[in-house]
């Protein structure tokens, strides 16, 4: 059973009881709240949520506040819950850090397969930290930590492998050989998702959160992607 938290932003009781009852028969634990102002401190407790449901129109402040908001100080998952359905509102959602939406009505089983899959993408495989024979550290000039063997397609991080997907490994590659460098989601986007014109770019956002989550694998400490509001990304050379 999955023992994780999910909060629920939502005024309406009774999509909340349909909801909540959906998470704990797929082994989640809900947690509700009604305001904005409640989910964001929720999201700063010391052990916050893993991923947060969000209606947009909440008594006190807009949803789309409160993701604004929480984006800077926490990259935690985000599925937006609205009655709207224009295009324009999923635009501005995914645009400022949402992981998904739902517009209303909508099937509880279909949010929970939602959430489940935004979930998984950002857990890392376990594996046996054990360094690879013949690892040494990365030539002069490279960043320290990391070593890319790009004829083998892979990327190494303190001497252990990293299990990436083919995105990743792509953008996590773009950043190595740009140390220092700020490239906007546009420029990652171009690089990257070459094959995918119509991706939006909030999946570089995505993408980054499961990179930081795998190296924190290898080093719980280790933090070397940095994040420039409304600039972009660059690693630490």
């Amino acid at each position: 059973m999955n023992a994780q938290t999910i909060l629920i932003a939502e005024d309406e009781p009774a999509i909340v009881d349909t909801i909540a009852y959906a998470l704990r028969t797929d082994g989640y634990t809900p947690l509700h709240v009604v305001l904005g102002e409640q989910a964001l401190a929720a999201m700063r407790a010391p052990e916050p949520p893993a991923l947060l449901v969000l209606d947009i129109g909440l008594p006190d402040i807009s949803g789309l506040e409160v993701c604004r908001r929480l984006r800077q100080f926490s990259d935690v998952p985000v599925i937006f819950l609205t009655a709207r359905s224009d295009e324009i509102d999923r635009i501005v959602g995914l645009e400022i850090g949402a992981d998904d939406y739902v517009t209303k009505p909508f099937s509880p089983r279909e949010l929970v397969a939602r959430i489940r899959v935004v979930l998984r993408r950002l857990q890392p495989p376990v594996r046996e930290a054990v360094p690879l024979a013949g690892w040494a550290p990365p030539a002069q000039g490279g960043v320290p930590g990391f070593e890319l063997r790009a004829q083998e397609a892979r990327i190494l991080f303190q001497g252990l492998p990293l299990d990436l997907t083919r995105y990743e490994y792509l953008l996590l590659k773009t950043l190595l050989e740009h140390p220092g460098h700020v490239l906007s989601r546009a420029q990652l986007m171009d690089r990257v998702w070459t094959d995918a014109p119509d991706t939006l770019d909030r999946t570089v956002d995505g993408h980054i959160r499961s990179l930081r989550a795998k190296l924190r694998t290898i080093d719980a400490d280790a933090d070397p992607i940095q994040t420039h509001r409304g600039m972009g990304y660059s690693l630490a050379p």
